[in-house]
């Protein structure tokens, strides 16, 4: 029976069985199936308890996806215009709304980050 995750070996010993079950042939609706998916919803509660992760600062979080990206900083010159762009990476000004609309839009940055203070 599958119970709460409460202690660090409980959850290491849960991570354990999840890798063995998915190392086999899961087949859908089954018993196995059913049980990674309950495993792993589990261990979610538990490491959103226990290994909170906080968010990026708004303007590193920009830095970090336009390189993911493999843009440049004339990529955010185009969403933001080149007087704002470094005014907003030197943290001279602040994004606004509708910044923060086109940016999420383009880089696909949730605005819940965007919006932070920073």
């Amino acid at each position: 029976m599958l119970k709460p995750i409460k202690t660090e070996k409980q959850y290491e010993s849960a991570l354990e069985r999840i890798y063995i079950l998915m190392q086999t042939d899961l087949k859908i609706n089954s018993k196995e199936s059913d049980e990674v998916e309950i495993l792993s919803i589990l261990v979610k509660n538990y490491e959103d308890t226990h290994y909170v992760v906080d968010k990026p600062n708004p303007i590193d979080a920009i830095k970090f996806r336009l390189d993911q990206m493999g843009k440049t900083d004339s990529f955010l010159s185009k969403i933001l215009g080149a007087s704002r762009k470094s005014e907003i990476l030197s943290g001279k000004r602040k994004l606004n709304l509708p910044q923060i609309r086109k940016l999420s839009n383009e880089l696909h940055i949730s605005a819940d980050v965007l919006v932070q203070e920073y």
